[in-house]
């Protein structure tokens, strides 16, 4: 599918330029699937900020309906607790004979309910009526009703108003002011007869303005109503004591049980029943959500707006960068074609582009090269003509002449010069065999020992030679010469006759699909300096024939990467050189260059 997919595209876009594709790339990737997915987030999120602006809104009525209700509760429930107070009925009811008991219930009044309206904030004043005629009137909790002024009303009028009512507590505002708030409850039996009247007066503002001042973030109303349907708190003082169809409610008010709705002014209008019939009643205007939702729209547009102009600018840029590099480049391939290899662009940039103009520069140079190393080649084959000529000399004439001396010693019975001649003997058959640059392990091994009798017998027992050979690699093929001049290194450069218990190790190990050769002294080594000279092929000291520069490039020449050579040295310690060639078992043959 993904192969066929690809085939289409490129059959369709086959005859459009770099440009026209780069920008139809740019509009089905980039620019319309941008717009689509900014219209559907802004739709999106839209809905979900007006979603969570409702739950928002449904949460802080449920949270400022639950603090009216428990600041109310608590009201209540002081007075309710005073009013049904056993042990205060029977004082209020009891008939006093002396002024004795008149004072033990004065103190027990006071003992039992000073602290006790004491418990709540907000509270200015907390009075006991009573029409005990034979219980005194203290001033201070116990009163009897008479007629004279009670926070802006007639106290014998509110007094019988509170007696004369259905219902056992009430909730109004003082007639002379809007902060403050009366509370008064029936003092009743369990059977339900009054003995007298609680007066409790509230501070408006520890009671319920932090509440109903600017609720909402001052974003709606709210409305504390009575089981008539009338205005206790509001955020409005101006409606305290109003019936609710005086307050701006008065619209969405008819026939209203537990209801949430939007009204057609644009207001969250919702209603929540709290204890005693009374309700909490919530106006909140949704010019904020609106106000949220278009800045969200603007937003997501403008944010679309500008990713897709930046997004144009940066295509356009890259487009006209790579348009003109690409032609650029096809420029400078039109000046190869027509014979200038000295050509090369300069780059700057590691996109793709700049990678493909790094590979030209190195393609034109290695060009160059090329052409350079054709010129070397004919004159160095000439060269090598004229050598060839000269090194015609018949080997069998050099061997005769080996085999006449070891003769002649022989017969005078020397038999050190005899081991000598034999040694070089085959030291020079061996190298001096130009039929083939390969040759078995085994005689490798054979033109190593032949030159380490040499050795042995110019320098008798200074040297110890351990040999560490893997019988069954000695069928296998290995380029010739490899061994031979690293051990006549450790003799010429290594001074490895000098040096007390002085030792060369040999090894030769198969692993896997490899050979590894090493050559270990404990010669005079090398310093640092040195070494990394010989590592990076640098050519120091005298020559001295087949160097390790030498067996490194005709590594590289036969086995490619393949082909390894490493050196280990540390002076005053000794030498390593480790040799990595794969396990041939036909003879190896040069690679091309790539």
């Amino acid at each position: 599918m993904r192969s066929w997919l690809e085939r289409l595209v490129i059959n369709l876009t086959s005859s459009m330029k770099l440009r026209g594709k780069i920008v139809l790339f740019y509009g089905l990737v980039v620019f319309i699937p941008t717009v689509i997915l900014g219209f559907g987030a802004g739709y999106l999120n839209v809905k979900n900020v007006r979603s969570n602006y409702m739950l928002t809104i449904n949460e802080a009525v449920r949270q400022t309906t639950q603090n009216v209700e428990f600041r109310k509760q608590s009201y209540d429930l002081l007075v309710t607790r005073t009013g049904t107070d056993g042990e205060l009925i029977s004082r209020l009811a009891e008939t006093y004979e002396n002024m004795v008991d008149q004072l033990a219930s004065v103190n027990y009044v006071n003992r039992s309910f000073q602290v006790t309206s004491r418990y709540l904030p907000g509270i200015v004043d907390f009075r006991i009526y009573h029409e005990n005629p034979d219980l005194v009137e203290d001033g201070g909790l116990l009163w009897r009703p008479a007629n004279r002024s009670l926070a802006g009303m007639n106290e014998l009028s509110w007094y019988r108003s509170v007696m004369n009512s259905d219902f056992v507590s009430q909730w109004f505002s003082t007639p002379r002011s809007t902060n403050q708030l009366i509370v008064s409850r029936k003092i009743t039996n369990a059977n339900g007869y009054a003995f007298g009247a609680i007066y409790m007066l509230l501070d408006y503002n520890s009671a319920f303005g932090e509440v109903m001042n600017q609720p909402f973030n001052g974003m709606g109303s709210l409305f504390l109503l009575d089981e008539n349907d009338n205005v206790v708190a509001a955020s409005d003082r101006s409606m305290l004591g109003k019936p609710v169809e005086l307050t701006p409610l008065s619209k969405v008010w008819p026939g209203v049980d537990h209801a949430e709705n939007i009204t057609d002014a644009s207001e969250y209008f919702a209603v929540r029943h709290i204890s005693g019939g009374w309700k909490v009643a919530s106006l909140i205007q949704m010019k904020q959500l609106e106000e949220q939702s278009t800045r969200t729209v603007y937003s997501i547009i403008a944010i679309t707006v500008v990713f897709l102009f930046i997004s144009m600018f940066l295509v356009l840029i890259v487009m006209k960068n790579v348009v003109m590099r690409v032609r650029k480049l096809g420029v400078r391939m039109s000046n190869i074609a027509d014979g200038d290899f000295g050509v090369s662009i300069q780059s700057e940039n590691r996109d793709e582009v700049g990678e493909l103009e790094i590979m030209f520069n190195q393609m034109t140079g290695k060009l160059g090269n090329l052409l350079e190393m054709l010129s070397s080649v004919k004159l160095k084959e000439k060269e090598s003509s004229f050598r060839a000529l000269q090194a015609q000399i018949n080997p069998h004439f050099i061997y005769n002449s080996l085999s006449l001396l070891q003769w002649r010693a022989s017969d005078q019975g020397d038999q050190y010069q005899v081991e000598t001649i034999e040694a070089l003997t085959t030291f020079y058959r061996f190298a001096l065999n130009n039929t083939s640059n390969v040759t078995l392990i085994k005689h490798e091994l054979e033109h190593v020992r032949a030159y380490l009798d040499i050795q042995m017998l110019r320098y008798p027992e200074r040297v110890r030679v351990e040999w560490d050979i893997d019988e069954d690699v000695l069928e296998f093929y290995s380029i010739k010469l490899i061994l031979q001049p690293i051990v006549e290194n450790a003799y010429i450069h290594g001074r490895i006759f000098t040096r007390r218990d002085a030792c060369i190790v040999i090894g030769i190990k198969r692993s896997n699909n490899e050979i590894h050769f090493s050559v270990k002294d404990n010669g005079v080594g090398m310093d640092p300096a040195m070494l990394s000279n010989i590592r990076n092929g640098e050519k120091t000291g005298s020559d001295n024939g087949f160097g390790l520069s030498n067996i490194r490039e005709r590594l590289v020449l036969y086995f490619g990467n393949v082909g390894k050579m490493r050196i280990e040295s540390t002076l005053e310690v000794g030498t390593t050189v480790t040799i990595e060639l794969p396990v041939c078992k036909n003879k190896p043959h040069i690679q091309l260059e790539g």
